[in-house]
């Protein structure tokens, strides 16, 4: 294992095997983590792993605590309790060390608009004391594809390319990781797809990505994922182990007057949920036979029911119907 940079090698204390398995295969490993605001838990009790080098997505409605526990994981806030490691570092003793390591970006994209993309960037590698400034800005300058923009004002920029130079700005640093918190929020289809091609690509380059995100889209883009709800972890692994672990029977309901019967639906003990998918209508059965009983007495024409592939979306909705915030 290699020494960490805040022990000297006559002071590092001696690892057992394990924990130096868990440091070349985690970035992030943290467990226990909880904070409080008031007499308000925000985060209960949750573990943190992120596999190095990969694309984790932090996924979970509004208010459930994502960017609490991300501002804790690169030590922007303190944490109540909790133990363990971020990039080799305690999160807790050694804040400054992770914030040199990490790259940060928050929903509301920070820059100077009265400056240049190419002032910009040269400000932040001052903070971070760069010696070779002039090279660092131009590599992450073409790294960004953003040369043709370096002298043009940050203010004056499309939705897209602010999104770009904020990444930029976390990224000028060189850091091992990336904490990004709803990046592509307010940016269209296409800069997403861009952002999303960019950030595989540093995670091949080895840069570890935690993201958070509300698109379901973007979800299936991630190698893990981490599902919060009201400040609880409710399920973890990869789309494909997410799926299977919850066992869901999904059923689609089209047709003749289909949201009249999925309301009537809801009602039956049948149905565990019903939610509506654009034009259909997604039931996770209960009773499968009883389920289709209950179509069949409809008796309406052109109302069709058959079974469906479960998707990520009805995993997570299911989860989240199952859930109620008790800590306020």
């Amino acid at each position: 294992m290699k020494e960490m940079l805040h022990y000297t090698a006559s002071t590092q204390p001696t690892q057992p095997r394990e924990h130096a398995q868990i440091l070349d295969e985690f970035a992030i490993d943290v467990r226990g983590l909880s904070k409080r605001f008031g007499k308000r838990i925000i985060i209960d009790n949750v573990d943190i792993r992120v596999k190095k080098g990969s694309v984790c997505g932090f996924l979970g409605p509004n208010g459930s605590g994502k960017t609490t526990t991300i501002r804790m994981l690169c030590g922007l806030l303190s944490a109540d309790s909790g133990e363990g490691q971020c990039l080799g570092f305690d999160f807790r003793r050694d804040s400054e060390l992770i914030r040199l390591n990490t790259g940060y970006m928050t929903q509301k994209f920070g820059w100077y608009d009265d400056l240049t993309v190419r002032q910009n960037l040269e400000f932040i590698a001052r903070l971070f004391g760069m010696a070779d400034i002039k090279g660092a800005v131009s590599e992450i300058l073409e790294q960004m594809g953003l040369e043709k923009r370096a002298n043009q004002l940050a203010g004056a920029l499309s939705g897209g390319c602010k999104q770009r130079l904020a990444l930029a700005m976390c990224l000028i640093h060189r850091p091992k990781l990336l904490l990004l918190d709803e990046p592509t929020a307010g940016v269209d289809p296409k800069a997403r797809r861009e952002f999303w091609d960019i950030i595989h690509r540093l995670a091949n380059g080895g840069i570890t990505v935690l993201v958070s995100t509300h698109y379901m889209d973007e979800a299936e883009r991630c190698v893990e994922l981490i599902y919060i709800v009201y400040g609880k972890i409710l399920a973890r692994g990869s789309e494909e182990e997410i799926i299977a672990s919850s066992e869901l029977d999904v059923w689609e309901l089209s047709g003749k007057d289909a949201a009249k019967f999925a309301n009537l639906l809801k009602n039956e003990p049948c149905a565990k949920d019903v939610s509506v998918f654009g034009n259909s209508y997604h039931i996770v059965a209960n009773d499968a036979d009883g389920l289709q009983k209950a179509v069949a007495d409809f008796n309406v024409a052109g109302l069709n029911l058959r079974r469906i592939k479960t998707s990520l979306e009805d995993v997570f909705i299911h989860l989240l119907s199952a859930s109620s915030d008790g800590r306020y």
